[in-house]
């Protein structure tokens, strides 16, 4: 194993929110995805879903086009909807991270039910036409540091799991009893790395929240959108992912 710096995937979904709250084509999300890889952002991670609340198909192709330029991954989160598929299919991101998605959520709320025979079954069959279609996709799942999840995740084969970690924040910003989430997602990473799947984390995530993740080299890889977007509003865009990157450089994980 060696030390590298953990990467920092910057979602910019939420740019999208405020474009489509009046329908406008502003703010741009190619101005957003330079900005963030411009500012030391290692990825760009975007969720089209099956409502489009957010980002759109058009949207897709021209973040690719940034990413590219920068030499950095494009990160698509997608559910199990055919029609998601063949976009995902079409456009081939670098990853593909798979999540659960549903209607009236306000955002997603937990890791993939892979437990339930139903959803396990959808999660493979996507996984199989997705590497069918694009043989070099790299797929994610996103899960819970759950260890009977974890070992089940294992018969898909994924690349990488990015751990749910909206809990963790949420506890992390009430000031107490986060530390039982560190325990649980140690577990977690160990189980992975002995079964060469990467560990990923995301959801909920703040520059305050991420600090002790990273003191304690639990995760290669992390994306962080809303806190991002929310903070721009006062410091800026591009500021905002420099300090938050200044903050990974100080840190390492061993992958």
């Amino acid at each position: 194993m060696a030390n590298t710096i953990p990467r920092l995937g910057v979602n910019i979904d939420h740019v999208a929110t405020l474009r489509q709250a009046r329908g406008e084509n502003y703010p741009s999300l190619v101005d957003a995805a330079h900005t963030c890889l411009n500012n030391g952002a290692d990825q760009i991670t975007i969720h089209l879903r099956e409502d489009r609340r957010h980002i759109q198909d058009i949207d897709i192709p021209a973040i690719q086009l940034v990413t590219k330029k920068f030499g950095k991954p494009l990160n698509l989160e997608m559910g199990c909807n055919q029609e998601i598929i063949d976009i995902a299919t079409t456009t081939a991101p670098d990853w593909i991270c798979i999540v659960p998605e549903n209607r009236e959520e306000k955002t997603t709320e937990g890791g993939l039910n892979i437990l339930d025979q139903q959803i396990f079954n959808r999660v493979s069959e996507t996984c199989e036409l997705l590497r069918g279609k694009l043989p070099k996709i790299k797929i994610s799942l996103f899960l819970e540091a759950k260890s009977d999840i974890l070992k089940l995740a294992t018969k898909i084969a994924p690349n990488a799991i990015e751990i749910h970690t909206g809990d963790y924040a949420r506890t992390f910003l009430g000031g107490d009893g986060h530390e039982k989430y560190i325990d649980e997602f140690e577990v977690a990473r160990t189980f992975l790395l002995e079964n060469k799947i990467a560990c990923h984390a995301g959801h909920g995530l703040t520059q305050e929240s991420v600090v002790p993740l990273l003191k304690h080299k639990l995760f290669e890889e992390y994306n962080i959108g809303h806190w991002v977007i929310c903070q721009a509003v006062f410091r800026g865009l591009g500021p905002t992912v420099k300090n938050l990157k200044k903050i990974f450089e100080k840190a390492s994980v061993k992958v």
